[in-house]
C-alpha cells in the first residue's frame, strides 16, 4: 500500500490479487518479440499482472475505486487466470481501520470480473453486496451492456458481481462526465468497453488520473499498444489521443489498474511517441 496526497485528498494505492493473462491478448497487434522485452511470459504465454484498486479519503468520506478480485468463481477460474491472494483488499482496508460498511462510494470503472469482484461476497450460501452503505457509481452504458452480453464479452461479465448490487438498489447510474465530490470527476474512457470510465482528482494544482483499462499498465502507454480484449480498439486509440494530451499538459500522476510493479507513473512524449515513466 502506498499513500500520497493530491491537495486535500488522501490517496491510498492498494494491491489486491496477482494474476496472469495471455501476453498476446494483452498487447494486441504488437509483436511478441517486442512486448516480451517489457512483459516476459510464462510457459503458457501468460504475463504477470496485479489488481490495483485505489482508495480516496475526502474529509469524512471514503471512496473506493475498483473492488478487486474475489474467490467466488472457484478453483477452475483461479487456475485459468493464475490468481493468487484474491480478496487481499479486505485486509488492506482493515489495516486502515476500515470495514466495508465504512465505504461511502464505490466507483466501478467497468464491470469486468477483475475490476469488480468484491462488489459482492458470499455469506451463508447467498451472494450479497459487500459495501452495503455505499453507492456504486457506474456508467449507464456499462451497466446495460453487462446485463445484455454477447459472445465477445460474456466471459468478462459475471452476474454474481452485478445482479445482487442491482437488486439491492445500490447502483447509481452515471451518464457521461460527472463530479463525485468537488475536485473528483468521473470521465468516460470508451474503447475497452463503451461504458468504461476513469477517475480524475484535481486539488491545489495537483492532478491524478486513474486510467482504468484505457492504459492497463504503464508499459501500455504507446498509442498502438492496445489490448485484443478491447471491444472497440479504434475508439480506444481516439480516446487515448484526446485524453493523453490533457494529462500530459497537466503533468498528471497516472495510476493504472494492472501494472505488475509500479502503482504510479507520468506520461511523457518522445521522438517515438508517448511512453510512461514510473514514479
Amino acid at each position: 500500500m502506498r499513500r500520497i496526497e493530491i491537495g486535500r485528498f488522501e490517496v491510498f494505492l492498494l494491491e489486491d490479487a496477482s494474476f496472469r493473462l495471455d501476453g498476446g491478448a494483452m498487447y494486441g497487434v504488437v509483436p511478441r518479440v517486442i512486448w516480451q522485452k517489457v512483459a516476459p511470459s510464462d510457459e503458457l504465454g501468460r504475463i504477470a499482472l496485479k489488481i490495483r484498486p485505489m482508495l480516496v479519503r475526502d474529509g469524512e468520506r471514503w471512496i473506493l475505486v475498483e473492488t478487486g478480485m474475489d474467490v467466488k468463481p472457484g478453483e477452475k477460474h483461479r487456475k485459468i487466470y493464475g490468481i493468487e491472494r484474491a480478496e487481499r483488499l479486505l485486509g488492506q482496508l482493515a489495516e486502515l481501520g476500515l470495514e466495508p460498511a465504512d465505504i461511502n462510494i464505490v466507483v466501478n470503472t467497468h464491470l469486468h470480473f477483475d475490476h469488480c469482484g468484491l462488489n459482492t461476497i458470499s455469506r451463508e450460501g447467498k451472494i450479497v453486496p459487500l459495501f452495503t452503505n455505499a453507492s456504486y457509481l457506474v456508467q449507464r452504458q456499462e451497466l446495460r451492456d453487462s446485463l445484455n452480453t454477447h459472445e465477445r464479452n460474456r466471459a468478462s461479465y459475471l452476474a454474481e458481481n452485478i445482479e445482487p448490487v442491482l437488486e439491492a438498489g445500490l447502483f447509481a447510474e452515471i451518464e457521461g462526465e460527472a463530479e463525485v465530490v468537488p475536485g473528483m470527476r468521473l470521465v468516460p474512457l470508451p474503447g475497452h468497453t463503451l461504458g468504461q470510465q476513469g477517475v480524475v482528482l484535481e486539488s491545489e494544482g495537483k492532478t491524478l488520473v486513474y486510467t482504468a483499462d484505457l492504459m492497463p499498465t504503464l508499459a501500455h502507454a504507446p498509442l498502438a499498444y492496445i489490448m485484443a480484449y478491447d471491444l472497440y480498439p479504434v475508439t480506444t486509440l481516439e480516446t487515448r489521443k484526446r485524453r493523453y494530451a490533457e494529462w500530459l499538459e497537466k503533468n498528471a500522476l497516472i495510476a493504472t489498474p494492472h501494472d505488475p510493479e509500479h502503482p504510479l507513473g507520468r506520461l511523457r512524449l518522445g521522438e517515438r511517441g508517448y511512453y510512461a515513466e514510473p514514479v
